[in-house]
């Protein structure tokens, strides 16, 4: 399909169907595409409204066009991906979950960037923790078989985006790229928390994910705003199981936990995330440790070695409390140098 029908088509608010914005995000994605006309495109799919197949599509796209990282160890490969730009400035969240998950026995290929809008994203404060995040295929390859966690860092896995950034730049407003990243994890993750930035998109990025061969989901949004499973309040959930999407809401009671105010669960700087990070590995308690429990529960859960978030939160909890959680983080700091 050429970029100017695809462009015709949808500033006539008519949806692409699957095949075609495959076609066109391979062209985009070989640097066929001039920045005018995807700067054009981005814009007029953003006020159409990204669609269920053009989302999958373009996810499909930047999938093949991935480095792809190999795990031999497991079939389920676990990921704690939001799409970021909630705006809250909490502490990085899902990256502490990602080794309270690991810690559990599941294999993590946790998905990740530096910071566009907040202050700190997963990149940043893994940096800070003594990750090597630049680590090459092999060795990342090497972290997921051998101590189950790795670092996915989205720049060096996602070469081709290159062809896109300059104009994601300049148009500065959320794209159809903003919901990509999540679901284009490159060691193939099928069971995943994703945290999404809009509650009415949730059940759309379910639908994708179920379109993707995902085994099992939970796409996040809390009442606070917060892309995760949040502790202030409601979380709106659309659950991927058993290829039907299920829709219903959580609350800290859920957890067995107390709901808490926004400013027990924010943040800072990278370096300061990465001692609060340490502090709740390490086994300190608190509101910012409950939440991190709440958000491993449903990663757990959806690895499939807990049959509800009951059992999944004993396990989070054992996690932390045995020192296998505080351990990955030590085992990816050495190996992912090495």
């Amino acid at each position: 399909m050429k970029i100017q029908n695809a462009l015709k088509k949808v500033l006539d608010k008519v949806d692409l169907k699957e095949v075609e914005m495959v076609s066109i995000m391979t062209q985009i994605m070989e640097g066929q595409v001039k920045d005018s006309q995807l700067g054009s495109l981005l814009t007029a799919l953003s006020i159409k409204g990204e669609s269920i197949e053009e989302i999958a599509g373009a996810a499909i796209v930047m999938r093949d066009k991935s480095e792809n990282i190999n795990v031999s160890r497991t079939e389920t490969i676990v990921d704690t991906c939001g799409t970021g730009g909630d705006g809250a400035n909490t502490f990085n969240i899902s990256t502490a979950a990602a080794f309270v998950v690991a810690g559990c026995g599941l294999t993590v290929a946790k998905h990740g960037n530096k910071a566009v809008s907040s202050l700190s994203g997963s990149a940043d404060v893994l940096r800070c923790l003594g990750v090597n995040i630049d680590a090459d295929k092999l060795t990342v390859e090497k972290c997921l078989d051998e101590i189950g966690i790795g670092f996915l860092f989205a720049p060096m896995m996602h070469g081709a985006m290159k062809y896109a950034a300059g104009v994601r730049k300049e148009l500065g407003f959320r794209t159809i790229f903003n919901l990509l990243g999540p679901l284009t994890n490159p060691a193939g993750a099928n069971a995943q928390v994703i945290g999404i930035y809009d509650s009415s998109r949730l059940k759309q990025i379910a639908s994708v994910l179920k379109l993707l061969g995902t085994r099992q989901a939970f796409v996040v949004h809390g009442s606070d705003g917060l892309d995760e499973i949040t502790l202030t309040g409601t979380t709106n959930v659309c659950e991927l199981v058993n290829g039907q999407v299920k829709e219903y809401t959580l609350e800290p009671e859920n957890f067995e936990l107390t709901a808490c105010k926004a400013k027990d669960i924010s943040g800072g700087t990278p370096e300061e995330n990465a001692n609060i990070i340490k502090n709740i590995l390490s086994g300190e308690q608190g509101p910012k440790s409950d939440i991190v429990l709440m958000n491993a529960s449903a990663a757990i859960c959806a690895g499939g070695i807990a049959e509800n978030l009951k059992v999944a939160m004993h396990l989070a909890r054992q996690s932390i409390d045995t020192g296998s959680a505080e351990k990955k983080l030590n085992d990816l700091r050495r190996l992912s140098h090495q």
